[in-house]
């Protein structure tokens, strides 16, 4: 079965939060089950930079108005996944970030740089680009919402295609001008169709004209079916229930595992967790504060938004450091809260510590804190309380989504249930962060029962390998299908397939 995975980040060949990891671990995860999956991206400067074995596969002929671009192949580092990088350098190739420039302002021209590629991505699977076709196109949040659509309106035979919405409340919703210039015809623009509240929506497309939809787990289905976590989308999902599932999202175990990590100044397992102390006293001092085993060192890793409760940490931060705790945080996000934590890190120096995010120090954290602080207003699946618990460190999480679906409390632990992984707390306020806190803390000065509380986080399997399964499945039942018999298209306003040449220069430039 050959799969198209379609994402706009995979690490390590860029990154911006948990997609990129997502991105890179369930492609592993497929071809090691004997799926023929390729991945294809935008061809960001570092994304060319750190391919393994680059070589230019194809000239792209114009289109959408840009000329000029060639499809650039080669590997995931350190894994056997191909790669294919829509290499256009005045859509691409830019300082700042991914989506933003260096003063997180989003590219005014995202609408262009993802339909773009989108239509690139939709020729690939169509094998209308490269010797190679897809029986199944696999898209991935909005930056890839409309390779749905350019597919079911290609008028000829074309792969099968699943959406996965990584969180709903990224929607790519622009004013209807920019219509023009993604190739999507102006008679679409309805509410069957891709409008969504007068605007034009990527999402709205994706979830419109895909043949199937998942979301990241199962307990978040559920919730964006409701208002209250459905960001306006919760009637057109509701109308596809039956197209719709949730798979828990996985991790790598082979890039975070503490036994043989190699970012770690000394490894340990669930046989033997001596190894972490190590870790917690190089963190301590790598971070500027008191190296001291006895205090309990919370961390917090994620993006500072709204979404991450970030506000509500930052004000609890006084209170949290008041009980003789020590805090380390790494992200970026919000500019208001990274100013107020490095204020409130020179007012407590030796207790706090703030960094912005590096793929390195994520590691050394896991490893090093004893508790993980993932609170969240909604959270799709997370990631992080998923690497906490492989790491041995408790994780206090509010009971939302996937860290519902992932973390059982400590409070909880019978027959029925298993054993307690982790802190939870209902309400998205700081009361209740602050009391599931000092939950954790209480059981952390109670030795026996803390050791009981990692050993039974690190003996869980949040390996792809069951999730990669689901998928496949997934791609089985697909693999028939031909797409919605609803989308009243008229292929005559779609281009004609395209052209290429197929190059097999062992260079570029």
């Amino acid at each position: 079965m050959r799969v198209l995975f379609v994402t706009s980040e995979a690490y390590p060949l860029a990154k911006s939060g948990g997609l990129a990891d997502v991105s890179r671990a369930l492609p592993v995860a497929m071809r090691q089950s004997g799926i023929d999956v390729r991945l294809v991206l935008p061809g960001y400067n570092q994304a060319v930079t750190r391919l393994t074995n680059p070589k230019i596969e194809a000239r792209v002929p114009v289109c959408l108005g840009e000329d000029g671009a060639v499809i650039v192949s080669g590997q995931l580092p350190d894994c056997d996944v191909p790669v294919w990088l829509v290499h256009a350098p005045r859509l691409y190739a830019r300082p700042g970030g991914l989506y933003q420039d260096r003063q997180s302002r989003d590219w005014n021209d995202n609408p262009r740089r993802f339909s773009y590629f989108g239509r690139v991505a939709a020729a690939i699977g169509a094998g209308q680009l490269l010797p190679w076709k897809a029986d199944i196109v696999h898209a991935n949040d909005w930056h890839a919402g409309l390779v749905p659509f350019y597919l079911a309106m290609s008028g000829r035979y074309r792969p099968s295609t699943l959406f996965t919405i990584h969180n709903i409340a990224f929607q790519g919703n622009f004013d209807r001008e920019h219509l023009a210039q993604t190739g999507v015809p102006d008679s679409f623009f309805h509410p069957e169709g891709v409008e969504f509240y007068g605007q034009f929506s990527f999402l709205k497309a994706a979830l419109r004209y895909s043949d199937r939809i998942t979301t990241v787990s199962p307990r978040y289905r559920q919730e964006v079916l409701t208002q209250a976590f459905g960001c306006g989308f919760e009637g057109l999902l509701s109308h596809r229930q039956k197209d719709f599932s949730g798979i828990l999202n996985g991790i790598e175990n082979d890039v975070w595992n503490p036994h043989t990590d190699r970012l770690l100044p000394r490894n340990f397992s669930v046989r033997d967790i001596s190894g972490k102390k190590a870790c917690k006293a190089d963190l301590q001092k790598r971070l500027g504060l008191a190296v001291c085993r006895d205090v309990p060192l919370l961390g917090f890793s994620s993006r500072l938004t709204h979404q991450k409760m970030a506000d509500v940490l930052v004000e609890a931060i006084p209170d949290i450091l008041a009980e003789g705790t020590q805090l380390a945080i790494i992200g970026d996000g919000d500019a208001m809260l990274t100013g107020a934590l490095k204020r409130l890190q020179l007012r407590y120096p030796g207790q706090l510590a703030y960094f912005h995010y590096d793929e390195e120090l994520a590691h050394r954290l896991q490893a090093g804190a004893d508790i993980l602080l993932a609170p969240a207003r909604f959270e799709p699946c997370g990631l992080t309380q998923l690497y906490a618990l492989r790491y041995g460190t408790v994780p206090v999480v509010r009971k939302t989504g996937g860290l519902a679906d992932t973390v059982t409390d400590a409070a909880d632990t019978d027959e029925t249930r298993g054993a307690g992984t982790g802190f939870i707390f209902d309400e998205a306020t700081k009361p209740a962060f602050l009391a599931a806190i000092k939950r954790a803390l209480l059981t952390f000065r109670e030795p026996i029962a803390w050791r009981r509380l990692q050993l039974a986080g690190m003996s869980q399997d949040f390996g792809w390998e069951v999730s990669a399964r689901k998928y496949i499945a997934l791609y089985r039942t697909l693999s028939g299908l031909t797409g919605p018999e609803d989308v009243g298209y008229d292929a005559a306003e779609i281009d004609e397939p395209w052209q290429c040449e197929i190059r097999s220069a062992q260079g570029w430039a």
